[in-house]
């Protein structure tokens, strides 16, 4: 079994385009299990992963194409986050959807996806915005 975590955000679009990255490899869907993984920054109202939007699309559309998927969620650091739940289900592989940044916007608040990539022995699949 060829075990993926997948870091989802609030973006539909990105939650998207990671499924369809995912759907894209070179292997059997019944021999994937995916993690969706969902971190609340800021969760007042104290949300479910299962009530993100972002979340159910993207497992909606591997579940159709016959990939076993579980969701699990965190709060804090994201990229601290994806890194943990990929040791603690010791994942084949992590996969993200980087979002469009100016060079001043990651300085001041830093990369996810370069915070996973320098911070992981893991392959890391980076894969764009998906289409809005």
């Amino acid at each position: 079994m060829y075990h993926i975590v997948m870091a989802v955000d609030k973006s539909e679009e990105r939650a998207v385009a990671e499924a369809d990255a995912v759907l894209g490899l070179p292997r059997d869907p019944s021999d994937v299990h995916v993690t969706i993984l969902h971190d609340f920054t800021n969760n007042p109202s104290g949300a479910s992963v299962t009530q993100v939007s972002s979340v159910r699309r993207a497992q909606d559309k591997l579940e159709e194409a016959g990939i076993e998927v579980d969701l699990t969620e965190s709060s804090g650091d994201p990229a601290e986050a994806i890194i943990s739940a990929a040791d603690e289900v010791d994942a084949d592989m992590i996969v993200l959807a980087a979002r469009k940044r100016t060079p001043t916007g990651k300085v001041l608040f830093g990369s996810v996806t370069q915070t996973v990539l320098l911070g992981t022995d893991r392959p890391v699949l980076v894969c764009g915005e998906g289409k809005k």
